[in-house]
């Protein structure tokens, strides 16, 4: 069996990005968080809550779920890619750039919710983890939120 190993430059690759790698790596776009954004979806109509809109674009930072009578903006966030404090993880390959990258996606999602509240937008944030292993209780503070909204409407 051959035995692979790395030379001196390849390793230097490895730790740092060329233009071009980071180029194509900015030209690969995630459409959604499929899975976890059908959980919830699912448990929404199972609910009969409705009123929603997928992925407003319109509404800055295109939530995951928009409620536009109540103005609620749901977020169904991955625990990998938006840095989950309780399963969230830095890759060990390339470290300093997924630091870099991770800081970068909570950093601009810090500033999303302060955007939509500042706007008069309500926001509710979702982990994947919190779906997958305690949806009902997501789901409760997502009906109990709608019900202040619709008091206060």
């Amino acid at each position: 069996m051959p035995r692979y190993t790395l030379s001196k430059r390849s390793m230097s690759q490895v730790s740092s990005t060329t233009p071009s790698r980071s180029r194509n790596m900015q030209a690969i776009k995630a459409s959604s968080n499929a899975t976890t954004e059908l959980r919830l979806r699912a448990h929404l109509i199972r609910n009969r809550i409705a009123g929603w809109k997928v992925r407003a674009k319109a509404v800055p930072g295109c939530p995951d779920f928009f409620f536009p009578n109540e103005r609620i903006a749901v977020f169904v966030d991955g625990c990998f890619w938006h840095g989950c404090p309780k399963c969230g993880h830095t890759p060990k390959s390339n470290r300093p750039y997924w630091i870099k990258k991770l800081a970068r996606n909570k950093q601009r999602d810090a500033q999303t919710r302060r955007k939509l509240r500042s706007s008069g937008f309500s926001v509710i944030h979702f982990w994947e983890c919190q779906l997958r292993e305690n949806a009902s209780s997501c789901l409760q503070r997502l009906l109990t939120l709608l019900e202040l909204s619709r008091r206060h409407s």
